[in-house]
């Protein structure tokens, strides 16, 4: 019993479409011989002829318009198939393990994260908080696929050597001040302007965003000491004293809270870098893309320097 095929409603259609079977023929890379096989099949099947034979070319018959109609939504979803289907071929999938360090999961990774799970959401991934240190050694376990971790010249001097190293974003460090601040107006300060004032700081890293501003004199008040960054910023918003942080984390600021830049002579400059093994798989590719992404939007918008 003969039934409609792909291949004879692509050839009826595109018969229709030139309006002779040679064209058609030449047009698909067929002989006019299958041509004119296929398009027999088809009326078989529809058990009347679907073309008119004209002085020049052919034209669609009632019987070949009512098939060319049903013809390409047929065609279309037949490539909407096989295109899903070659998807599913070559589609990224897995999981991916990644460390990161506090204040990069305030905005940077996060935004990579729901950026990757958009472009390929067959990928799951594993996030991980933690110190460089810690990251590092896990990376090299094999614990880890990933680690997004600070470098600078004020850090430790990681041996990184071994393993595959992109620029996320470079940045320094910026001050966190009440709203109610007698600096909170003003875009940049000197940095003796920040002498005597009480601090936030943490206790949950080493490094000058953990501290009071690096360089200050004694007469710097440590207020209160505190792991968490949201608890940091929220004892900044209530006037309880300041704080300082990287660039990196500028967009997590809650109301209340003004970021002021400081003019100092010894600036700390440091970079956020995405550290992967040499042989990392197109999973990992895909997520150091969208890291390199985002770092780009945020060094954008803080007028900070991308990769």
């Amino acid at each position: 019993m003969a039934e409609l095929t792909l291949v004879g409603l692509r050839v009826v259609k595109e018969v229709a479409a030139r309006g002779s079977f040679t064209a058609a023929a030449d047009a698909l890379g067929y002989t006019q011989s299958a041509v004119s096989r296929q398009v027999a099949a088809m009326e078989d099947v529809a058990g009347a002829p679907l073309f008119e034979r004209l002085a020049r070319g052919v034209r669609p018959t009632r019987a070949g318009v009512v098939l060319l109609r049903h013809a390409g939504s047929l065609l279309d979803r037949a490539d909407a198939a096989l295109l899903e289907l070659g998807g599913l071929r070559h589609r990224l999938e897995g999981r991916v393990a990644l460390g990161a360090f506090p204040s990069a999961l305030g905005v940077l990774v996060p935004r990579a994260l729901a950026n990757l799970r958009r472009r390929h959401p067959a990928v799951v991934t594993i996030l991980r908080e933690g110190s460089t240190p810690t990251h590092l050694r896990r990376l090299r376990a094999g614990h880890l696929e990933a680690a997004v971790i600070a470098v600078g010249a004020d850090l430790p001097p990681y041996r990184l050597d071994d393993l595959r190293i992109d620029l996320l974003i470079e940045g320094g460090l910026v001050v966190a001040v009440p709203e109610t601040h007698r600096l909170a107006r003003r875009g940049t300060v000197d940095v003796a302007e920040l002498e005597g004032e009480a601090w936030i700081v943490g206790d949950g890293g080493d490094g000058p965003q953990f501290g009071v501003w690096p360089g200050l004199s004694d007469t710097s008040r440590i207020a209160y000491t505190v792991r968490d960054w949201t608890a940091r910023l929220g004892l900044v918003a209530v006037g309880l004293g300041l704080a300082v942080i990287p660039t990196l984390a500028a967009d997590t600021v809650p109301s209340g809270v003004r970021l002021i830049a400081v003019d100092d002579p010894r600036p700390v400059r440091r970079s956020a870098v995405v550290v992967t093994r040499p042989d990392r798989s197109p999973s990992v590719d895909a997520l150091v893309g969208a890291l390199r992404e985002e770092g780009s939007a945020i060094a954008t918008s803080v007028g900070q320097s991308g990769p």
